[in-house]
């Protein structure tokens, strides 16, 4: 211990913490260690320990530096640290050497005092502290830190919170795939070896996972940490959980994606009304003008006939819009249990003779998933529509193979139907693929409203339906229901 009375008097009355180092041992003062309120048998008098359970990480490095400084080679120092007290809490000291104070205190042996900082001080920093606890618990903002040179981890107390993780949670670099949504996990790699191998920051949205399997949308912002020597040591950064936020502007997105199909929908009606209907009821105006101009009663009889194929073409018309408005209509309809197996038999009985005398062949698998709350109407026309278009658009030089399946992708329920027919251009047809009266090879039968009252169909229920084709080979359809 300090051997000058007159000063170790005065430490005493301060009660001034002290490390005295001397002969290979290693001393602390009964005030510096009460002072973390730890008692002597509680803690370890060495460097390793103060290093690694006391000091603050961030000034782990700098203290470790001036301490061999000063053993080795008797060079004084000053430091401002914090150190971690027994119910965990960091206490902030200014530490100073033999040459720091106004007076020697000691000349036979080295000494780090520890002063607690002013209370000028110490509010500052506890300020500083609160509004940054304040501003990240109102914003939902937690601060993590990848220390490449230590291998290991940090996130705050407020990450610790969003993530749902316990505060003596210790994170690891083993476990962040448990942090992140599976369909994001590549996301997050990218995002993280971009920035550790290349310096690239990151700015992203992505799904994150809580230790409860919570999942939510964070925003995650990064930046690689360099030495003095321009070397990547480690990763810092902040993630903000914007979960509401974002759900609402998917939300919004979905919405303005059903008014865009509402809206097509409705130029489709135009259409038909502007066009087809007008097309209809002026060819029949013209023949009744015609009838009242003849004389001939055989010729009037001709034009009879006329108005009857008239009849016959706007009837269907009619019935195609009855169609898609009764997609609209019947929505509210209760869903229940739809078997894909038993609609797939309902709908090959409905069209076997096609099948048998095309020889079509058809292959299904549903184990994956083998029913879906649906209404039964919709699916039977979904594939009806799906399989007669497959078998009326075959290959010329080979029988009809239809092969249908369903799995499971995203918690969401999938259906696809591949066929080996002549395919779609994509690049030309692709935009008007689902559009109504749009045809895409020259069959006499064909008339374009199949995949327009599929697609009702399905996105009436929320689903969407994508196309996959390439001509001369087939095309596969997949329903997201």
């Amino acid at each position: 211990m300090i051997k000058n009375e007159l000063f170790q008097n005065v430490i005493d009355d301060l009660d001034i913490g002290y490390w005295e180092l001397k002969d290979n041992t290693s001393y602390w003062s009964s005030a510096f260690i009460s002072s973390l309120e730890y008692s002597q048998n509680e803690i370890a008098t060495k460097l390793d320990y103060f290093l690694e359970q006391l000091i603050h990480k961030d000034h782990r490095a700098l203290f470790r530096d001036n301490f061999y400084s000063l053993v080795e080679n008797n060079v004084d120092f000053k430091q401002t640290i914090q150190i971690r007290k027994k119910n965990g809490d960091f206490k902030e000291y200014t530490c100073k050497t033999n040459s720091k104070l106004p007076v020697n205190v000691h000349e036979h042996s080295k000494v780090i005092f520890f002063f607690e900082s002013k209370i000028k001080t110490s509010t500052k920093v506890k300020d500083d502290n609160f509004y940054y606890r304040e501003s990240a618990e109102m914003t939902s903002t937690g601060s993590w830190y990848v220390d490449f040179i230590e291998q290991k981890s940090y996130w705050d107390k407020e990450t610790r919170r969003i993530m749902e993780y316990p505060e003596d949670y210790i994170p690891s670099l083993k476990n962040s795939s448990n942090y992140y949504a599976e369909e994001h996990h590549q996301r997050a790699a990218d995002a993280f070896f971009k920035c550790a191998m290349a310096g690239t920051p990151f700015n992203t949205e992505i799904k994150m996972v809580t230790a409860n399997k919570r999942i939510f949308w964070a925003k995650a912002i990064g930046k690689p940490v360099y030495n003095d020597d321009k070397d990547i040591i480690g990763i810092r950064g902040v993630f903000q959980d914007i979960d509401e936020e974002k759900l609402k502007t998917l939300h919004l997105q979905k919405t303005s994606e059903i008014i865009a199909s509402q809206n097509s929908r409705l130029f489709n009606f135009a259409h038909i009304v502007s066009h087809n209907l007008r097309s209809h009821t002026s060819n029949l105006s013209l023949i009744v003008q015609l009838i009242d101009d003849l004389q001939s009663v055989d010729e009037k009889l001709e034009l009879i006939d006329s108005i009857k194929d008239i009849s016959e073409s706007l009837n269907t018309t009619i019935e195609h819009l009855n169609d898609v408005v009764t997609i609209q209509t019947k929505t509210d309809q209760n869903k229940i249990d739809v078997s894909f197996k038993e609609t797939l038999q309902i709908v090959s009985k409905s069209i076997k003779h096609i099948i048998m005398e095309g020889h079509v062949v058809i292959e299904s698998d549903f184990s994956e998933a083998q029913s879906i709350q649906y209404i039964p109407a919709y699916m039977e026309s979904i594939l009806l529509n799906l399989i007669t278009n497959a078998i009326k658009y075959k290959h010329e030089e080979r029988n009809a193979i239809i092969k249908l399946k369903t799995y499971i992708e995203n918690d969401k329920t999938i259906l696809e139907v591949t066929d080996n027919g002549r395919g779609i251009d994509m690049e030309r047809f692709g935009k008007k693929l689902f559009g109504m009266y749009k045809t895409f090879h020259y069959n006499e039968d064909a008339v374009g409203i199949g995949l327009f009252i599929t697609k009702n169909q399905v996105e009436s229920l929320n689903g969407e339906i994508f196309v996959e084709s390439e001509v001369e080979k087939g095309t596969t359809f997949k329903i997201q229901f």
